[in-house]
């Protein structure tokens, strides 16, 4: 029996060593850990238990039948994070550079298919250089049936992506499909066609970096939701994500006990909003001041900057924070600003995880790039998914709901539970100005006359006392007591049950 146990270890040692010593090297001298350190970050100590450790590709073809290395390029398994189970890949590229093969692409599907029958996350560590050429058309295949779980998975377990490597050509569609996307600065990059290609058909000169590097995705495309500065940090802040998501969307977000008070006042909110109405603030520090111990995890924070989402706790509960930023295009909604926001809420929505949003809006942003862009259609998406949203939602203006943009930031006619106003808002059709220059275009002429209306304007229809007067506004909220009307508005809507009509699915205008 000895010998047999030795065979084992003898085994499992050649799939752990990966493509050798050489290679490990290669890989740590670029600055990144193998597939298997980064598990080990990753994973609770001891609590990765591995598939499919000694599958090998079975391609005979250009001599790959004499290369053959156990594990074929992925490692595949279970563990927990802060003992909650997760599923993960994580691809190996000192083995055929992490090129997916068909054997490759079935260990993921496994996991994929194990993470959705049980209810669990699913994180994918990508390094890899992507379809394994030697073996044409199975390794696309191989590809398609990734694709083809992530879309089942969608909406049902969380999926994120890690990028820390390459991704290239047809490897980005599975990240694309996941809920959320990171990267790793100056080591990943994703693109669909390489800088050579590029430079033949375009004939434009570009790096891998600039193409399809971390801070290319996160401040241009928008393709990813964060970057971090090495390995490490990556992996601990993918943790501490983590612990913010429910298992699936079976199961309610996680609570987590917190010294902080609910009922705890902030008087420094009562001064928040500037008196000039044209001059900025940041609303990030309200998100900080009524979150749990100032704890929020920010996503895609250097791309459309006007619109602020990301995840915090409000009584020990998951809440998502969407907040229109003053300091960026004067918190103007656009093309970009919509998109992030839509996509957010509709994953909120799909979790379980309540929706707080925070409203200081003059309107969409004016202008022919935008019109041409498609505004209507992408702004289109912010609103269908707050309208279809069926978590519960609380909404505090903070200072200006003007027109449209009113309506779609969760307003009541949306169906938003607890809509509230601190007493400077201002909800209109559009700012005072304005609407007095089209109303009296006549008085143009006569500043005098123009200033005395637009201060009537103010006093009759920018304040929040007319909505909350036709019921639109359940409360006016003095600002300081916002931390506490908002946990005591989650915690009498933790209940709450709404259902939207049967139907296949709705046709959101992508």
């Amino acid at each position: 029996m000895q010998h047999i146990l030795d065979e084992l270890e003898r085994r499992r040692a050649a799939a752990r060593a990966g493509g050798g010593a050489r290679r490990v090297e290669a890989q740590h001298g670029k600055g990144k850990l193998t597939a298997r350190e980064r598990l080990d970050v990753l994973l609770d100590a001891g609590s990765f238990e591995e598939y499919d450790m000694f599958v090998e590709h079975r391609s005979t073809d250009f001599g790959m039948e004499n290369q053959k290395i156990p594990g074929d390029g992925v490692v595949t398994g279970q563990g927990t994070i802060n003992g909650r189970l997760v599923y993960v890949f994580s691809q190996d590229f000192t083995v055929f550079g992490g090129a997916l093969s068909g054997a490759h692409a079935a260990k993921i599907c496994k996991v994929m298919d194990a993470a959705l029958k049980v209810g669990a996350p699913l994180i994918g560590l990508n390094d890899s250089g992507g379809a394994r050429i030697q073996e044409g058309v199975d390794s696309l295949a191989g590809y398609a049936d990734v694709f083809q779980r992530n879309v089942m998975s969608s909406g049902v377990i969380p999926q994120i992506s890690m990028i820390m490597g390459p991704c290239a050509g047809g490897a980005v569609y599975s990240p694309a499909m996941t809920d959320f996307i990171f990267m790793v600065k100056d080591s990943s990059y994703m693109f669909v066609t390489g800088p050579d290609v590029v430079k033949t058909v375009t004939h434009e000169t570009v790096t891998q970096e600039e193409l399809g590097g971390a801070l290319t995705h996160t401040q241009k495309s928008g393709v990813a939701d964060a970057a971090f500065e090495n390995d490490v940090e990556a992996l601990l802040q993918l943790r501490r994500f983590m612990d913010f998501l429910p298992a699936s969307n079976r199961t309610a977000p996680p609570m987590r006990a917190t010294p902080d008070p609910e009922d705890r006042d902030d008087a420094s909110l009562d001064t928040l909003v500037p008196d000039n109405p044209n001059k900025p603030y940041d609303i990030k520090e309200l998100i900080l001041k009524v979150a749990d111990e100032g704890d929020f995890f920010e996503l895609a924070p250097d791309w459309a900057g006007n619109m602020v989402v990301g995840f915090g706790r409000m009584g020990g509960r998951t809440v998502g924070f969407v907040a229109n930023q003053p300091m960026v295009l004067a918190g103007c909604l656009d093309i970009d600003s919509s998109r992030k926001g839509a996509r957010f809420v509709r994953f909120c929505d799909a979790f379980n995880i309540p929706i707080v949003t925070f409203v200081d809006v003059p309107g969409f942003l004016p202008g022919t790039a935008q019109e041409y862009g498609g505004i209507i259609k992408h702004g289109a998406k912010l609103l269908y998914a707050y309208a279809e949203a069926t978590v519960p939602k609380v909404t505090v203006i903070t200072r200006k709901a003007y027109g449209g943009a009113y309506d779609v930031m969760s307003s009541k006619h949306l169906r938003g539970d607890l809509n509230y106003a601190w007493p400077g808002a201002e909800i209109a059709v559009m700012g005072a100005k304005g609407a007095v220059e089209i109303i009296f275009r006549s008085d143009i002429g006569d500043p005098a006359k123009i200033a005395a209306r637009t201060e009537e304007y103010r006093e009759k229809f920018a304040n929040p006392f007319v909505a909350a007067g036709r019921g639109f506004i359940d409360d006016v909220i003095r600002p300081a007591t916002t931390r506490r009307r908002i946990c005591r508005a989650l915690a009498t809507l933790a209940g709450k049950k709404l259902e939207n009509p049967w139907r296949k699915h709705g046709n959101i205008p992508l």
